[in-house]
């Protein structure tokens, strides 16, 4: 009887807006208008967002698919809010602050944002969800949408699974069938910890950077398998202290999206990685792609989070040392492999 009222209620939300031109708020207003919901995205550079309507292509950030006519791309802050029951935000960690402070006062009231953001704010150490509410204020009703979803392969509707969480089951739950009834590629599971979702899906992006520095010195599968395993085990630690649930970090947000992260060829946090092994500078490694590399500032948060909990973190403090400290990916590797000896 619980999951009718929730398909009901998924229903209930037919005008929703996108907040955000990449690749995912692109798919995922794909997505939605294939379900024949009425999808808008907005993007914050009009003449980006009027090429894209005249191409009906996000030439930038998903090149090769067609946009539908039926997504409605509108770059008008008063008109992209008008009659939405729902607002997906999908806009970089570090630029959600100033987009939303910009939106904020066209939001109408009791109108839920499912955030698909991974990172954490530089200098509040905030997740996307808490920017959410500091900006917006009142009682802002908050969901995540995460998980292994690579956007190109989302848009190829190859078969994916994603994590709806919000602390309301209620909200949760409606976004789980908002995203996944009548999507058979695309499996959508509910999860009430918000904390650890989030956590999960900013810390990854950090430890795919070290993936990617692996693939770049060519050191190995048994290397990335090491370093995953361990990886895992370090935003665990940080996770559990910040009250996070451990189920959490071994299901799809938490292993899930760091396998993806760390294997998918075409990842930026990976990539970025693989150039600096390959002995890129830092800085021309960052120049190559006009994406957002999310786990370079996350990296720097996480390092800020490890300080306040009194965590260890290994792995994280090495990346971080790497790009904001410029010691050489060879000593850094060094030093992890000659720590103490303990056990596992």
């Amino acid at each position: 009887m619980r999951k009718m009222s929730q398909k009901k209620k998924s229903k209930e939300h037919k005008n929703i807006s996108i907040i955000g031109d990449g690749g995912m708020g692109t798919v995922l207003g794909m997505l939605l208008c294939e379900k024949g919901m009425s999808a808008r995205m907005w993007g914050y550079d009009a003449e980006q967002l009027g090429e894209f309507a005249r191409r009906r292509e996000n030439m930038k950030f998903l090149p090769g698919y067609r946009i539908p006519d039926s997504l409605v791309l509108e770059p008008d802050d008063a008109s992209i809010m008008a009659g939405v029951d729902l607002v997906v935000s999908a806009v970089p960690c570090q630029y959600m602050r100033r987009v939303w402070e910009r939106l904020k006062d066209h939001l109408p009231e009791n109108v839920p944002i499912v955030s698909v953001a991974k990172g954490i704010e530089n200098g509040t150490l905030l997740r996307p969800t808490q920017v959410l509410a500091d900006v917006i204020g009142g009682n802002v009703q908050c969901a995540v949408l995460s998980g292994p979803t690579i956007a190109d392969e989302l848009a190829r509707k190859l078969p994916a699974t994603a994590c709806a969480a919000a602390e309301d089951t209620d909200l949760a739950e409606a976004v789980q069938h908002i995203f996944s009834d009548d999507v058979p590629w695309l499996r959508v599971y509910s999860n009430t910890d918000v904390l650890g979702v989030e956590l999960a899906g900013a810390m990854k992006n950090v430890i795919a950077i070290a993936a990617g520095i692996i693939d770049g010195l060519g050191l190995g599968d048994n290397a990335k398998a090491a370093l995953l395993t361990r990886g895992l085990a370090e935003i665990t630690r940080l996770g559990l202290a910040m009250g996070a649930r451990q189920e959490t970090f071994a299901g799809l947000t938490g292993l899930g999206d760091l396998v993806t992260t760390c294997i998918s060829p075409t990842g930026r946090n990976r990539s970025f990685g693989e150039r600096i092994g390959r002995g890129v500078s830092v800085e021309q490694a960052k120049g190559v792609t006009e994406s957002v590399v999310e786990g370079i500032a996350t990296c720097e948060s996480v390092v800020a989070l490890a300080d306040r909990y009194d965590v260890e973190m290994p792995i994280t403090q090495a990346i971080y040392h790497v790009i904001f400290k410029g010691k050489s990916v060879q000593a850094a590797l060094s030093d992890l492999m000659s720590r103490r000896l303990k056990p596992e």
